[in-house]
C-alpha cells in the first residue's frame, strides 16, 4: 500500500493544467489520463461504485459499517493552475533547519525573507518545486489526502463510519469543476473540499466572484500619416487600468476586502483586451463593483465616442455562505475533527472560491478543508508533509464523529 508521501510525488508527475480557452470538459487531456489512473487505484483499493464519466468527474465509495450514519462527501479537484505544471519535479527537503531554500540547479529560492512563516516548519519534511513549475499541491494534496484516508479506514473497521463517498473533479481552476458534478451518484447528505491552504483552515465563506472581459477596438494607421485619425486601442485600455483605484487590488487587500484584479491583458494598435476578476464577500458591494465597471466603461465610451469599447461581464460563483448557515453542524463536526487530530481550527473566509461554492448552491452544503500548502500556483508552491498527515488525521476524525451524528 503506498504512504501518503509515495501516492503526492506520484499525483504531481501528472500534467493536468486546464484551458480555459477549451470549451471541453475536461478542457485538458492530461486530466482524463490522471483521473483514469485513480479510476485504477480505487478499483484496486476496493472502493465501490467507481464511475468515471466522459466528463473526467470520478467518483467512488467506501461502504459504511454504521448502517444509520449519514453518508458524507470528500472531494478534490484534478486540475492545477494556469502556470508551467508539464514536468514537475518535487523536491524533498527532510528536516527543515531554516533559511533560504534552494530550489533545483538553479537561482530560484524561497527566501526566508519573503516567506517568514517558514520558521513554523523547523525540523518538517517539505516538499518543493525545482523553481521551474507549480508542484500541484493545489489539490493532488487533497487527492492524496483523501485517499489515504480512506486507506487508513479500511485497516481499521474498528473505526464506526457512514458511507463515505469520494470524489474528483476536472476544471476547478478555471470555474468549471461543478458544471457537470454527477450528483445523481454521489448520495452525500454533505460534502467537504479539501482544497484549503495551512494546517488548520476551515472555511465556509468564498468571494462572491465575476470576469469582466473588455475589448478596445482602435483605428490603425500608418504612424507617419496617424495625426487626427489613428486611435491606439492600447493607449486606452492602458488609460482604463491607470484610473482603477489602485488600492483594490489583490496585492493590497486581505481578509474581507473585495477587490478587482487585472489578470490578462493584450492587444495590438487596433484592439487589446483587458480581462479582470471581480471578488466581493458582500452581496451589495459586488453589485456596486460591477455597476463600477459598467459605469467606468461608458465614461471612457462617451469621452473616446470614435473607439469601441465593449464590456462583458459574467457571474462566476456565489459566497457560500447563506447555503452553509442552515447545516452549521457539519462546520462544527469539521472543527471538533481538528481538535481531535490536535490541529487548531483556523475559520476564516476564502479568498477565491472551491467545488464547494457552487455544490453548496446545487443542494450539498460543502465547507473547505486544509491541505496544509502554501504559496499556490507558482513556482515557490510548498507543503509540510506533517501538515498532509495532519488531514489525513482530521478526515478519519471527520468520519468517526459523523458517525454519531443524528438529525
Amino acid at each position: 500500500m503506498d504512504t501518503l508521501l509515495e501516492r503526492f510525488l506520484r499525483y504531481v508527475t501528472f500534467h493536468t493544467r486546464s484551458d480555459a480557452t477549451n470549451p471541453a470538459c475536461p478542457s485538458s487531456e492530461g486530466q482524463l489520463i490522471f483521473a483514469r489512473a485513480l479510476q485504477d487505484e480505487m478499483q484496486q483499493m476496493g472502493l465501490t461504485r467507481v464511475t468515471l464519466d466522459e466528463h473526467g468527474y470520478l467518483t467512488g465509495c467506501l461502504p459504511g459499517n454504521q448502517p444509520d450514519a449519514p453518508a458524507i462527501g470528500l472531494i478534490a479537484h484534478m486540475d492545477t493552475a494556469d502556470y508551467e505544471a508539464e514536468q514537475v519535479v518535487p523536491q524533498l527537503i527532510e528536516h527543515y533547519q531554516g533559511g533560504d531554500i534552494c530550489l533545483g540547479k538553479g537561482d530560484e529560492v524561497l527566501a526566508i525573507r519573503d516567506y517568514r512563516f517558514l520558521k513554523n516548519y523547523l525540523g518538517q519534511d517539505l516538499i518543493t518545486t525545482d523553481g521551474t513549475t507549480l508542484l500541484g499541491a493545489d489539490d493532488k494534496a487533497g487527492i492524496a489526502e483523501i485517499l489515504s484516508a480512506i486507506a487508513h479506514l479500511q485497516a481499521h473497521p474498528e473505526i464506526p463510519r457512514g458511507d463515505v463517498w469520494v470524489g474528483f473533479t476536472p476544471d476547478e481552476e478555471i470555474g468549471r469543476g461543478a458544471d457537470r458534478f454527477p450528483l445523481d451518484r454521489f448520495p452525500a447528505r454533505w460534502a467537504y473540499t479539501v482544497d484549503g491552504g495551512e494546517l488548520g483552515e476551515l472555511e465556509y465563506e468564498n468571494f462572491n466572484a465575476a470576469s469582466a472581459n473588455l475589448r478596445f477596438v482602435g483605428n490603425n494607421v500608418h504612424p507617419g500619416t496617424a495625426k487626427g485619425s489613428m486611435i491606439n486601442s492600447q493607449t486606452l485600455a492602458a488609460r482604463f487600468h491607470a484610473a482603477m483605484p489602485a488600492e483594490q487590488t489583490p496585492e493590497c487587500t486581505d481578509g474581507y476586502e473585495g477587490f478587482f484584479h487585472l489578470a490578462q491583458m493584450s492587444g495590438t494598435v487596433e484592439e487589446s483586451t483587458l480581462h479582470y476578476i471581480i471578488r466581493d464577500f458582500d452581496d451589495e458591494h459586488f453589485a456596486a463593483r460591477k455597476a463600477e465597471m459598467q459605469s467606468r466603461v461608458a465614461a471612457m465610451q462617451a469621452e473616446y465616442p470614435k473607439a469601441r469599447i465593449e464590456l462583458t461581464l459574467t457571474d462566476s460563483y456565489r459566497n457560500m455562505r447563506s447555503q452553509i448557515e442552515p447545516h452549521m453542524h457539519i462546520v462544527e463536526l469539521a472543527r471538533a475533527a481538528m481538535e481531535a487530530a490536535d490541529v487548531e481550527p483556523k475559520i476564516k473566509p476564502i479568498r477565491g472560491g472551491t467545488d464547494g461554492a457552487r455544490l453548496s448552491f446545487m443542494g450539498l452544503p460543502c465547507p473547505n478543508l486544509f491541505t496544509g500548502g502554501h504559496n499556490f500556483h507558482g513556482k515557490h508552491e510548498f507543503i509540510p508533509l506533517q501538515s498532509m498527515e495532519k488531514a489525513v488525521a482530521t478526515l478519519v476524525e471527520l468520519v468517526r464523529l459523523t458517525s454519531a451524528w443524528r438529525a
